[in-house]
């Protein structure tokens, strides 16, 4: 009499324990594939909402103007525009009370790092998870297959007319455990590696944006230093004249 080897009465028939690995696996596959679908989307618009910006930033606008239009927009910025924002927003706070232009670049500068920090954060959200479940996800399904097949071993050993017909369905509902970890290991591992590699070029993509920005502020304060520094002299002077 052969033994029914279907998928579905294989997982029926398992025992509590590799029925909870299972259960185990599949809720980490759903959360996997979750976070996959999620972490590609978040990706795929943060790397085009750059490209939009850098456009419109090299595009020979006015800073002021740039600033102005991105905080009408009422949304939350993020990404380079948010790196921007915090930049220009410490140098229009800074600039007129400084007279230190490299204490004033300090200043911008740990603010767009403080920027950056946060937005590399939010870019590798959950990505530990997906590393957690591509490292594990076999490990447990190997557990429930050594379980199984040690069930199934102590129970042949039980019976003195022992045949492959009693120890196959044990045997075989074991070896789901072990493919039901390939499966949620496999996109894990795949994702976590394409993503990490996406947030590394986004990262530098912003680190670099972070240094021109830098540079061009750095010029534009050293301008109003120097006009500054002129219309005191100038003041002075014309005091002195007129006295």
């Amino acid at each position: 009499m052969s033994a029914d080897l279907s998928l579905i009465t294989l997982v029926a028939e398992a025992s509590l324990l590799v029925k909870i690995v299972m259960l185990l696996l599949l809720a980490a596959s759903i959360m996997s594939w979750f976070i996959i679908v999620r972490k590609y989307k978040l990706l795929k618009q943060a790397t085009q909402a750059a490209l939009t910006f850098e456009d419109e930033f090299w595009s020979g606008g006015d800073l002021s103007e740039l600033y102005t239009k991105l905080y009408r927009r009422r949304l939350d910025r993020e990404g380079m525009e948010k790196v921007f924002e915090t930049g220009f927003s410490e140098y229009a706070r800074s600039y007129k009370s400084s007279k230190d232009p490299a204490f004033l670049m300090a200043s911008i500068q740990r603010s767009m790092k403080v920027a950056l920090a946060r937005e590399e954060d939010k870019l590798e959200s959950n990505l530990s998870l997906l590393a957690t479940v591509g490292s594990t996800s076999p490990y447990i399904g190997l557990f429930g297959t050594v379980w199984g097949i040690m069930n199934s071993f102590t129970a042949l050993g039980a019976v003195q007319n022992a045949s492959l017909t009693m120890v196959a369905p044990g045997i075989a509902e074991a070896l789901i455990a072990t493919a039901m970890g390939l499966f949620a290991a496999i996109p894990a591992v795949i994702g976590y590696n394409r993503f990490s590699d996406l947030v590394e070029r986004l990262v530098g993509r912003y680190e670099n944006f972070a240094e021109e920005f830098a540079t061009i502020l750095q010029r534009q304060s050293q301008k109003h230093i120097e006009s500054r520094s002129a219309e005191a002299e100038t003041r002075t002077a014309a005091e002195s004249e007129s006295e």
